[in-house]
């Protein structure tokens, strides 16, 4: 059992620095096509940046429910998880770059993308806990409902897009057009191939420990596959490109959603997304709320000051973090014998720590 838990640590390790790497890369490339195409950054990261950081959880996702036995509760906590720690990871960085500095550099028309995220992750609580088991084909309904939410959210925000400003229009991307949709698909690539890898390495650490699926999807799986979403918003901000980071987290929350449909047909028990366990509700609670409380930030950035900023700002990332270190861990597990709870908790903002000042690094 010690020489199966060391490889899947291993490769979950591997894989987690490569989508720390990628995630960073997208960023960079992800700018130079907003400035190339002139479709601007928040429509790039709400939809090209969004897209390439959530192919992490789309791969994951997949993965399980094609597992022997499905894994449906890994894939539905990967979702939500995702999400909350999005807005963890909004915070988190508005705070290293300044705060409210860092909020008024954020377009007001990010308000349309937030409100998309919500309603999307509000409909996908709302179906989970009525259970709707109407399908057509091998997808259900609601899923196919959630695609609609997307599609239409988008065309929203297209329409309501930001003119790109001076400094986007100046901007030097230093490569051709061609140069850098083919470095973004490459980085993109890396990022399916590393959330793969994720999704069995997890499974085999959440089957040798005997730790809760649903548990491990919240806390560990969606902390990893959100590493591109970091990643990229970190880069993003060291380059002055706040709307494509802050568009990049929240089209990330909105295109998660939509994951629950790409993997619904791989699912061949029922509908994905009636596979939620009450964790998964208060994970998908806490995002929206989160998200809402990034709304508020968002409009209200001009009206509000510095402290109250940073005040709402350390609130939102503690929440997370509360929710983190109070989530049920079943005390049988394997590890706990030392106890597993802690050390493993211990070791998960360990890990945040070594990322988050990798990302800057990079």
């Amino acid at each position: 059992m010690g020489g199966e838990l060391t490889v899947a640590i291993a490769v979950f390790l591997a894989s987690a620095v490569l989508v720390m790497f990628c995630g960073a890369k997208l960023a960079v490339y992800g700018d130079a096509l907003a400035t190339l195409t002139g479709w601007g950054r928040l429509f790039v990261g709400s939809l090209l940046v969004a897209l390439a950081t959530s192919l992490p959880e789309l791969s994951t996702n997949i993965s399980a429910v094609q597992l022997d036995p499905p894994n449906p509760e890994l894939a539905v906590g990967n979702v939500f998880g995702a999400n909350m720690l999005n807005m963890f990871t909004l915070a988190a960085v508005a705070l290293a770059f300044g705060g409210k500095r860092f909020l008024v550099q954020v377009a007001p028309e990010q308000g349309y993308l937030i409100v998309v995220a919500v309603v999307m992750t509000g409909a996908a609580i709302l179906f989970g806990a009525i259970q709707w088991g109407a399908n057509v084909g091998e997808v259900g309904i609601s899923s196919i409902v959630l695609i609609v939410f997307f599609v239409l959210g988008m065309w929203w925000v297209y329409k309501n897009r930001p003119a790109a400003d001076d400094g986007e229009e100046e901007n030097d991307p230093g490569m051709t057009l061609r140069k850098a949709w083919a470095m973004f698909g490459l980085v993109s690539l890396g990022v399916v191939i590393a959330g793969f890898f994720l999704a069995w390495s997890t499974d085999e650490i959440a089957d040798i420990t005997g730790i809760a699926s649903s548990t491990l999807g919240i806390l560990l799986v969606s902390f990893v596959t959100t590493m591109p979403e970091a990643s990229s918003t970190i880069a993003a901000a060291r380059i002055g490109a706040m709307d494509l980071g802050v568009a990049g987290l929240f089209g990330s929350c909105a295109f998660n959603v939509t994951i629950l449909f790409y993997a619904d047909p791989f699912f061949r028990e029922g509908v994905l997304g009636n596979s939620t366990e009450p964790a998964h509700f208060v994970a998908g609670g806490v995002a929206v709320g989160l998200m809402v409380a990034g709304f508020v930030l968002v409009m209200a950035r001009h009206r509000i000051g510095s402290t109250v900023a940073n005040v709402a700002l350390a609130l939102m990332a503690t929440t997370y973090i509360c929710l983190f270190y109070t989530s049920p861990i079943p005390p049988d597990a394997t590890l706990s014998r030392m106890p597993f709870s802690a050390c493993t908790k211990s070791l998960y903002t360990s890990f945040f720590s070594f990322f988050f000042f990798y990302s800057f690094s990079l």
